[in-house]
């Protein structure tokens, strides 16, 4: 789907204004960043990179939407000709899908001239605040069940087609197992899975004969749901019968049952005993029902027999908090040869961006292999890992710790150079690997649901001093400007 014209209109007369001014050709660079971690949680998921490349590398305008520009009455048609041979030509840096990332630090930044890095804003947002989202949100629901599958079933509770194909993809990174969305399986090469609705159960004459239609069909995966009438009384037992009688004659062992409604703890409890009872202690329990991550804690905690979760709209809508709050701002122009910094100041300190042309790295205990702290520098800072480093917080200065024995890796990676992509893209599974392996690089502190520990993203001392300068600047008036070009 051609996403050109999905930007907020002030993108294009803000476009149309740099191209019959003097910034019709400036370079900039804007950040990509978020300020907060969705539901207070240690850390986020970085997800969507792969769409946004896409988006950037075959970006064009049709000759409708020329025609639609037309009748605005707005731009002239010297600008609706530049739409018209429109070419991306921006460099971009992203950190990693499936990574974890914290607040302030850039996880893409775009160089280019400014009419293109404007125009490309709504879609960056949009794709990254939605998968990220959703990463992060999957990644608090997988843990929580620690070391259980989890299918994501959100599908029909998405808010719309696009953000059930791509939330699909984001819990998946995030760390889900499986998909009930066909699409998403086949365009992601995501395991897609499922087996009946209560209407399956309801349209024939007999609960045992629903079960037994579906176990003759499908007897090397036959998963019941047995929660259509009574759990106990009769959906549990016609699921045993059906194996006695349908499933073992064929040598077949059943796959599961699955409940989506009642009390999950009690419930799973009594299953267990009487699917064992039968003989039947491979037979898996599946649990669904409006499930999060503080859900499946607490039946986990109450001694739930539950081996598999199924979980759908408080994840694919992230139900508790339901944005991201990614943004993007300018933070540096070229001019005279050089690179100035811009700043955008606030009464909201947290609101105050980093300014220059960055780069991200972090830090491992060489010792624990565990991450220690990410570090924003300018980006043509190299971090000496042979020396101790001395790491202070950003706004409360007095806090410091100094920092040995550690590696530093560069977290941002061209990925498109000159508006073409140069970065070998990874499959949906290599990605939610890698997530895997580098969440477990973080301590179990960062990772607490409830009031984590405060993971450290540190600037270098010229980022800081970069900073402290642009805010006097800003704060004494523009008499200082000629002395703040040397920057």
């Amino acid at each position: 789907m051609n996403l050109s014209m999905l930007s907020d209109f002030y993108e294009f007369t803000m476009a149309n204004g740099y191209f019959k001014s003097e910034m019709r050709d400036r370079i900039v660079y804007f950040d990509l960043f978020f300020r907060s971690v969705p539901d207070g949680g240690g850390f986020a998921i970085f997800a969507g990179v792969a769409q946004v490349i896409d988006y950037l590398t075959n970006l064009r305008f049709t000759d409708e939407d020329l025609a639609y520009f037309r009748s605005k009455g707005l731009f002239d048609e010297e600008f609706i000709g530049y739409l018209r041979d429109f070419e991306f030509t921006c460099d971009v840096y992203a950190i990693e899908e499936g990574t974890p990332v914290f607040p302030n630090e850039p996880l893409l930044i775009l160089k280019g001239p400014a009419i293109q890095a404007q125009l490309v804003e709504t879609v960056l947002l949009v794709t990254l605040n939605h998968q990220s989202l959703i990463a992060t949100k999957a990644n608090r629901i997988v843990r929580a069940a620690e070391g259980r599958p989890v299918l994501e079933f959100g599908a029909r509770r998405a808010h719309g087609a696009g953000a059930a194909l791509y939330g699909s993809r984001a819990a998946f990174i995030g760390g889900c197992s499986s998909t009930s969305n066909t699409l998403a399986g086949r365009v992601f090469d995501i395991p897609a899975a499922g087996t009946m609705a209560h209407s399956w159960v309801q349209i024939f004459d007999s609960e045992y004969d629903a079960f037994a239609t579906y176990a003759r069909l499908y007897p090397d995966d036959c998963t019941l749901l047995i929660d259509t009438y009574n759990v106990l009384k009769s959906g549990l037992p016609n699921a045993i019968r059906v194996f006695d009688e349908v499933l073992s004659p064929l040598g077949f062992r059943p796959k599961g049952v699955r409940i989506d409604s009642g009390d999950m703890t009690y419930l799973s409890i009594r299953i267990r005993e009487m699917l064992d009872e039968a003989g039947y202690q491979d037979c898996k329990i599946v649990a669904s029902n409006s499930l999060d991550e503080y859900l499946i804690r607490d039946t986990l905690s109450q001694g739930a027999r539950i081996d598999i979760f199924g979980v759908g709209e408080r994840l694919v809508t992230a139900e508790s908090h339901p944005v991201f709050g990614g943004v993007y701002k300018l933070v540096a122009v070229e001019k005279d040869g050089g690179i100035q910094p811009k700043i955008k100041i606030s009464e909201n300190i947290s609101k105050i961006t980093l300014p220059h042309f960055k780069h991200v790295y972090r830090l491992f205990s060489k010792e624990t292999g565990r991450a220690i702290a990410d570090y924003i520098t300018l980006h043509d800072e190299v971090v000496d890992c042979s020396a101790p480093l001395e790491l202070f917080h950003p706004e409360h200065t007095w806090k410091r710790k100094t920092v040995e024995n550690f590696t530093a890796v560069p977290l941002l990676v061209k990925m498109v150079e000159n508006g073409k992509c140069i970065y070998a893209k990874k499959t949906t599974k290599q990605i939610q690997d890698e997530c895997t392996m580098k969440v477990s690089q973080l301590w179990d502190e960062v990772k607490r649901f409830e009031y984590p520990h405060e993971y450290i993203v540190d600037l270098s001392p010229k980022l800081w001093e970069t900073r402290y300068e642009l805010l006097l600047l800003q704060s004494s008036g523009s008499e200082n400007k000629k002395k703040f070009d040397k920057f």
